[in-house]
């Protein structure tokens, strides 16, 4: 089973062919991605790129162009004042599909 390493939004991720994932926000508009492999397992052989492995590309399709993560409480306190804030941030996010690693 190939493995790769690949780059979206800054972010590293190690993916499989027919795997989901989210990454960040996309761009509106995205329906295919071509991204360049940083590092690539194939069984016992491993090629790690300098920066990006020659001859292996990485498609994927966008399935969800956004989706809103969980819920993250903010609260700021400040001690024997009574003041405390509490604010909330929902992360988007883009949930794609390998297709292919070749």
């Amino acid at each position: 089973m190939k493995k790769a390493v690949i780059l979206v939004g800054g972010k590293q991720y190690l993916v499989a062919e027919k795997e989901t994932l989210r990454v960040d926000l996309l761009p509106t508009g995205t329906k295919e991605l071509e991204l360049d492999a940083l590092l690539v397992i194939d069984g016992d052989k491993t090629a790690v790129g300098t920066p990006t492995v020659k001859g292996v590309k990485v498609s994927a399709k966008v399935i969800t162009p956004e989706v809103k993560g969980d819920k993250i409480r903010v609260i700021r306190y400040k001690a024997k004042k009574r003041v405390h804030k509490e604010t909330g941030h929902r992360q988007k996010y883009s949930e794609i599909e390998i297709t292919k690693i070749a």
